[in-house]
């Protein structure tokens, strides 16, 4: 099942009205990440996001969570040019109550000032000044979560193409599943939510099991089908360096995947038979093309093809991804593979390490 809505991709709406907006508190984990910080931590300070006064009307919380690099000296020169910038030290040695990030994500809430949260990275970066307001519009409608695009920069090389086919694909899949009532994640990279509904979240059986996958675990506790809002407007993307090695990106993979786990069962079972049915279609295509029924099945396969691939040339346009489309059949059959390969931690494997 991968229904893909046009409606998920409306152009951003007007800007909030001066006296409607609501402050806001930005927050970024943070271990040993003094290059990233230098590079993307400025543009998040420079969104314009204003009161009727003109003073900004959020706060950058950065959580530095036991860094062992320059993570701290570059922060503290940081703060010496921007008022909204704040930063909450975790010791190394300082004992936690919950697993890996989350542990740092709670420290940055619990000194948010402000009802509303906006999450992402220290290796991310907004597209432009109005990531912000953008990113929390819906909030301020009453949503609770919003989920948007986190994508990667253009590099060379098929690993790069495959990483921002797999980060369209899963974006295509969560926000399709979320416009049909059924809400099943996000990414930490690029959401936002309310204090109130982190708190909920927080309180679930399965916050302590992973020591990330904060995101999911949070849409799956909280979200319905009427508190989640897509945002996909191309000012409020945020963009990350993809991994360079195969080796790093499986690891992160790995991470992200454990949390599959602890879907709700209707969401298992139906991200299970799409993932199922899609094998089926390529695997039984494969077989029959060396059979006396290769030309149905040539025709069968061009028809799906030409049906699938035309879906996804005219979302990738939307998300600035054109340069994908000639990846399209090779990634396709690839999806299966990666299925496959990654079972174990999709299933039952937990990674235990959040960097």
């Amino acid at each position: 099942m991968l229904c893909l809505f046009a409606e998920s991709f409306k152009p951003a709406g007007p800007k909030l009205p001066l006296s409607n907006k609501k402050p806001v508190s930005i927050i970024i984990c943070a271990k040993n990440e003094a290059d990233n910080l230098e590079q993307n931590l400025p543009a998040i300070l420079a969104q314009r996001y204003s009161n009727d006064a003109g003073n900004v009307l959020y706060e950058v919380i950065v959580v530095n969570d036991g860094s062992t690099d320059r993570t701290g000296a570059v922060l503290d020169e940081l703060i010496k040019q921007h008022v909204h910038l704040w930063v909450v030290n975790i010791p190394a040695a300082e004992e936690r109550t919950f697993p890996g990030k989350k542990y740092a994500l709670g420290k940055g809430v619990f000194h948010a000032s402000h009802e509303f949260l906006l999450l992402t990275d220290a290796d991310c970066r907004p597209s432009s000044e109005s990531w912000l307001e953008e990113m929390v519009k819906p909030l301020h409608e009453g949503k609770e979560i919003v989920a948007g695009y986190g994508g990667y920069k253009y590099g060379p090389g098929l690993l790069n193409a495959f990483i921002r086919w797999e980060t369209l694909h899963t974006f295509f899949q969560y926000s399709s599943y979320a416009f049909a009532g059924i809400p099943y994640m996000a990414v930490g990279r690029n959401m936002a939510c309310t204090k109130a509904a982190f708190e909920k979240a927080r309180q679930s059986a399965a916050w302590t099991k992973l020591p990330s996958g904060d995101d999911d675990l949070l849409v799956n506790a909280v979200a319905d089908a009427s508190n989640i809002a897509i945002v996909s407007d191309q000012t409020a993307f945020t963009i990350s360096a993809a991994k360079n090695t195969w080796g790093d990106w499986i690891k992160q993979k790995q991470r992200h995947l454990s949390t599959g786990k602890y879907y709700k069962t209707k969401t298992k079972m139906l991200l299970g038979l799409y993932a199922l049915s899609h094998a089926l279609v390529w695997l039984s295509f494969i077989i029959l093309i060396f059979t006396p029924f290769y030309r149905p099945a040539l025709l069968a396969m061009g028809f799906r093809c030409f049906a699938y691939w035309g879906a996804w040339l005219f979302q990738a346009q939307r998300l600035k991804e054109k340069k994908l489309v000639l990846w399209f059949p090779l990634f396709d059959l690839g999806w299966m593979i990666y299925n496959f390969a990654f079972l174990p931690y999709i299933s039952w494997k937990n990674k235990k390490q959040w960097k």
